[in-house]
């Protein structure tokens, strides 16, 4: 089999293990839950090599990962990779000094925070996370990253929600998605 053929297989493995879920949530709403994803060890293990094989392209020093669901992904494609891994969480959290910044959700705000130290000024960062839908969450990360000195190289996801495009808040940053929707 082609490299491109067993790429292929391997994505349709965690395609398959991509659960949609209606009106969820709320009505009108076609929810891609990742549960089942991570609940198969094949397929979760596969995820990681996919994103650690899309990640390692942009020679990083760190992996960035946006609290929860990407520390699942971030932390062990940090690992495979041989380098730090940072992360990003709600407010009060981080127990040393942070830096935090505001995004805008469909009712309101909210807001993420890193710790100031996180990294040496210049550092290549990577930020992964599971899903990529209107990109306030990760165009949120990239600023922090970015006020604290860290080039980001890169960004990362198992799925991208195309039609929602979050991808256009990232602008300058180059978006790896193995699943589209």
């Amino acid at each position: 089999m082609t490299a491109s053929g067993e790429r292929d297989t391997r994505l349709a493995l965690l395609r398959a293990r991509v659960r949609d879920v209606p009106d969820f949530p709320r009505p009108g709403i076609l929810f891609r839950d990742l549960t089942p994803l991570m609940g198969d060890g094949v397929a979760l293990g596969e995820a990681i090599d996919l994103l650690a094989e899309s990640v390692s392209r942009h020679r990083p020093e760190l992996v960035i990962a946006i609290e929860s669901r990407g520390f699942i992904f971030g932390a062990p494609v940090a690992a495979s990779l041989g380098i730090g891994f940072v992360p990003v969480r709600k407010p009060g959290k981080l127990p040393h000094k942070t830096r935090r910044r505001s995004y805008a959700l469909e009712y309101g705000t909210d807001a993420l925070e890193m710790h100031a130290d996180a990294f040496v000024a210049g550092a290549r960062v990577v930020i992964v996370d599971d899903l990529l839908a209107t990109g306030g969450t990760a165009a949120a990360t990239v600023e922090l990253v970015r006020e604290i000195g860290g080039h980001v190289v890169g960004a990362a996801f198992v799925v991208e929600l195309a039609l929602l495009r979050g991808r256009e808040l990232l602008a300058g940053v180059p978006v790896d998605a193995l699943l589209d929707y």
